[in-house]
């Protein structure tokens, strides 16, 4: 399976000639999805769903389809009758030849002050990559690739290396890293790489991977 990393929480796998995309956000390309065979949406926040990304790639694509939960569903299943799915938490389901299984209820905490949305993660082919989306869901299976939430208002540096440690990844990717400037990026991922306990590895927006 190829692995292509896109801006902030976006991925795109490819596979036997099918591609999947997870989280084409307002942060990702405006070209994140295009070309997609299915779409993983993990939360109702724009930086992981844009309607403008979606509408654009279900028309350039007639066949292709979006899974997500209830509250991304509602708003654009009206537009694509018949191709958006609502899936929760122990769901499991093939998407564009991908094997999904679905784990995590809710967003992380950002401040208690703040009502806490649903989210969900996606353990893609038997455990091959898990997008946690914006929560540190652990799944109750081995996770050869995590996707991890690197930066973002909801967690920091500690709780993230203990996530990678938890999970216990053969290998770790930074996602949600828009926020992170130039300057910051070697520490984190310094951090990262040292505290982990796994092999962890930056990828530019464009650059890919086989996993």
């Amino acid at each position: 399976m190829k692995l292509t990393k896109k801006s902030h929480a976006c991925v795109r796998l490819d596979k036997e000639g099918h591609t999947l995309v997870i989280d084409p956000g307002a942060f990702s390309e405006q070209d994140a999805a295009l070309g997609a065979d299915a779409i993983l949406i993990t939360h109702e926040h724009p930086d992981h769903f844009d309607e403008s990304r979606l509408r654009a790639a279900m028309e350039n694509n007639p066949a292709a389809e979006i899974w997500t939960l209830k509250s991304v569903a509602e708003r654009i299943t009206a537009a694509f009758p018949g191709r958006v799915h609502t899936v929760g938490h122990g769901d499991t389901f093939t998407a564009a030849g991908f094997d999904v299984q679905v784990h995590g209820e809710l967003h992380a905490v950002i401040h208690p002050d703040l009502p806490r949305v649903t989210n969900v993660g996606y353990l893609i082919d038997g455990g091959a990559v898990f997008h946690p989306g914006d929560a540190l869901t652990v799944p109750d299976h081995p996770v050869e690739t995590l996707l991890v939430p690197v930066m973002a208002p909801w967690n920091k540096i500690s709780e993230v290396i203990d996530y990678v440690r938890e999970v216990a990844p053969r290998r770790a990717y930074d996602v949600h890293d828009a926020l992170l400037t130039d300057l910051a990026l070697p520490i984190y991922g310094g951090h990262l790489g040292r505290l982990g306990g796994t092999d962890h590895q930056r990828l530019a927006p464009g650059a890919a991977a086989e996993v």
